[in-house]
C-alpha cells in the first residue's frame, strides 16, 4: 500500500482541528462514466485516493476517521460492481495485515459482517486484532452499513436486555444507546465530507451527526479528491461557529 508521506511544514495550519472527521467517498461510478470507463475503474482510483487521505488526515493529528466504503443498499448495484468493490477490500486487507505492523493505526469495521463472504470476515477480524492495541489514528471502515440498520440492531440488543433483566427501560439514555452502536467508546464525528455535489446523508451515521458540520463539494468526484480538498474542508470547519443548540 502505497503511503501518503508530506512535511510537517508544508502543511497549512488551523487554530480548531475536527476530532473525529467521516467521510462519504461518493462519485466512482460517476468519474469513470465521464472517461468511458468501466464503474470499476472509478473504485480503483478511489481506492487509492481513500489511502492517501487517511494517511493525511494521521499526519494532520485527526484522531479518528470514518469512511462509507459500502452501504447496506449497495448490494442493489450490478453484481459485477459489486463483487469488484468486495475484491478491492479483499486487497486492501491483505496489504494491512503487512503495512499496519509499522503503521500506528487502530482499524475497526462498522456494520453487519453477516452476509460478506467468509474469507473477508476473517481479514477482517485480523486486521482489527492486529491492531487493537495500536494508539494512534482510529480508522473506521463502514462495511455493509446503515444507520437505520444499526439503529434497529442497537434497539434490538437493548430489548434483549430488559426482557433479561439486564437494564429498566426508564434507564435507556441517550448515552446508553451511544453505548449499543457501532462507535461505542468514540466521539461523534465533528466534520463530514461529501464529494460529488450530493447534499445528504444516505442513511450514514444519522444518530452520531446529529451536531457534525457539514462540507458538501460539488464540483469534485471522489476519485479526483486531493490532500488540499481536504484541507479545504478542514479549513471551512475551522471557520465555523459550534453552539450545539446554545448562543
Amino acid at each position: 500500500m502505497a503511503l501518503f508521506k508530506k512535511k510537517a511544514e508544508e502543511m497549512p495550519q488551523f487554530d480548531v482541528l475536527p476530532a473525529h472527521v467521516a467521510i462519504i467517498m461518493d462519485g466512482n461510478g460517476r468519474w469513470a462514466k465521464k472517461r468511458g470507463l468501466p464503474r470499476t475503474a472509478g473504485h480503483v482510483t478511489g481506492a487509492k485516493v481513500f489511502r492517501t487521505i487517511v494517511k493525511h488526515c494521521e499526519a494532520r493529528g485527526v484522531g479518528y476517521v470514518t469512511v462509507y466504503a459500502f452501504s447496506t443498499e449497495n448490494w442493489k448495484r450490478p453484481p459485477e460492481e459489486v463483487q469488484a468493490i468486495m475484491n478491492l477490500l479483499r486487497d486492501y486487507l491483505k496489504e494491512s495485515l503487512r503495512d499496519f505492523k509499522k503503521e500506528n493505526i487502530r482499524v475497526r469495521f462498522l456494520g453487519d459482517r453477516a452476509p460478506l463472504a467468509e474469507d473477508i470476515r476473517d481479514l477482517i477480524e485480523e486486521a482489527e486484532k492486529s491492531t487493537a492495541d495500536k494508539d494512534g489514528m482510529c480508522l473506521n471502515i463502514a462495511l455493509n452499513y446503515g444507520g437505520r440498520h444499526e439503529l434497529t440492531a442497537a434497539m434490538r440488543e437493548m430489548a434483549k436486555k430488559v426482557q433479561a433483566g439486564e437494564l429498566s427501560p426508564d434507564d435507556i439514555t441517550e448515552e446508553i444507546i451511544s453505548q449499543h452502536l457501532y462507535t461505542a467508546g468514540q466521539p461523534d464525528p465533528d466534520l463530514i465530507v461529501r464529494p460529488s455535489g450530493e447534499h445528504r446523508l444516505s442513511n450514514y451515521l444519522i444518530w452520531q451527526a446529529a451536531y457534525a458540520e457539514y462540507v458538501f463539494m460539488d464540483d469534485i468526484l471522489w476519485p479526483d479528491f486531493t490532500t488540499a480538498d481536504m484541507d479545504a474542508a478542514l479549513a471551512e470547519y475551522a471557520r465555523r461557529n459550534r453552539r450545539f443548540g446554545g448562543v
